[in-house]
């Protein structure tokens, strides 16, 4: 029932394989799904463009419980703003946190941003996926992390310094958000110049990041969507981010300290 809710939702209109896999156990926020012993996949397409040129993105997005397995609304325009800012990212170390499907990271990679691709080191089904659409758009020099927020292990502590950290709808569970935020600032401070840039969806009045971006001596600013012509319903041929209320925030050091 769960898959089939989503299903609808993103009205995936695009041609099916049934995947074989072995059953497991998918725990995710708390809570615990048993996937079905067939899953089913789907290759959904994006396609950027200006009066420069145009870029068209493969996602293969997984009917399945696991969160990081769809292209959520958040994600298109995250990576609106990554095509507006394409020169920005162009030779550019570039990590996203949660990849999940990785819609911004791939496009920043097709950009020639020199991009790492994170998920939580728990997940590694998402991590797959990560793979799966490197493969879909013919990128062999992507690497692919198991980065779990809050957690330094001794391969996060080896990445090169970062310029630009991508995060689509990371700030989704309260109880995640100053792991999330710890890690952005550990990167931020390697590189005084570097930027995250993330998207997130409006779900509740009540969630706020103020007072964990002043303890962490962070900033941030908002970015009207309008900027980047990420206004509208659908976004690169999509029918995402639909209706929800999606924000893009640039966040960076305090220059101040404080």
């Amino acid at each position: 029932m769960f898959a089939r809710q989503y299903f609808g939702i993103f009205q995936v209109s695009v041609s099916f394989r049934i995947l074989q896999s072995v059953s497991e156990t998918c725990v995710r926020l708390g809570h615990t799904f048993t996937c079905p012993t067939h899953t089913m996949e789907s290759k959904r397409r994006f396609s950027f463009s200006d009066i420069k040129e145009t870029m068209e993105i493969l996602i293969p997005e997984v009917i399945d419980p696991a969160f990081g397995m769809y292209v959520w609304p958040c994600a298109p325009v995250l990576a609106q703003y990554v095509w507006f800012h394409r020169e920005q990212i162009r030779n550019k170390h570039v990590l996203e946190l949660g990849a999940g499907t990785a819609l911004p990271g791939i496009l920043a990679a097709k950009c020639g941003g020199f991009v790492t691709l994170s998920d939580s080191a728990n997940y590694p089904r998402c991590l797959d996926n990560c793979r799966r659409s490197c493969e879909a758009n013919g990128l062999c020099g992507v690497s692919i992390l198991g980065l779990t927020w809050g957690e330094f292990s001794p391969d996060f502590l080896q990445l090169p310094p970062q310029d630009v950290i991508l995060g689509s709808d990371c700030f989704y569970t309260t109880k995640d958000f100053e792991d999330i935020l710890a890690t952005v600032a550990y990167l931020l401070q390697l590189t005084p110049a570097a930027e995250f840039w993330t998207t997130y969806q409006e779900r509740s009045a009540d969630r706020s990041i103020e007072h964990l971006l002043r303890k962490w001596k962070m900033c941030c600013r908002h970015v009207p969507l309008p900027l980047f012509e990420a206004d509208s319903t659908g976004i690169a041929g999509s029918a995402l981010p639909g209706n929800h209320t999606v924000h893009m925030m640039v966040i960076t050091m305090s220059r101040d300290g404080g």
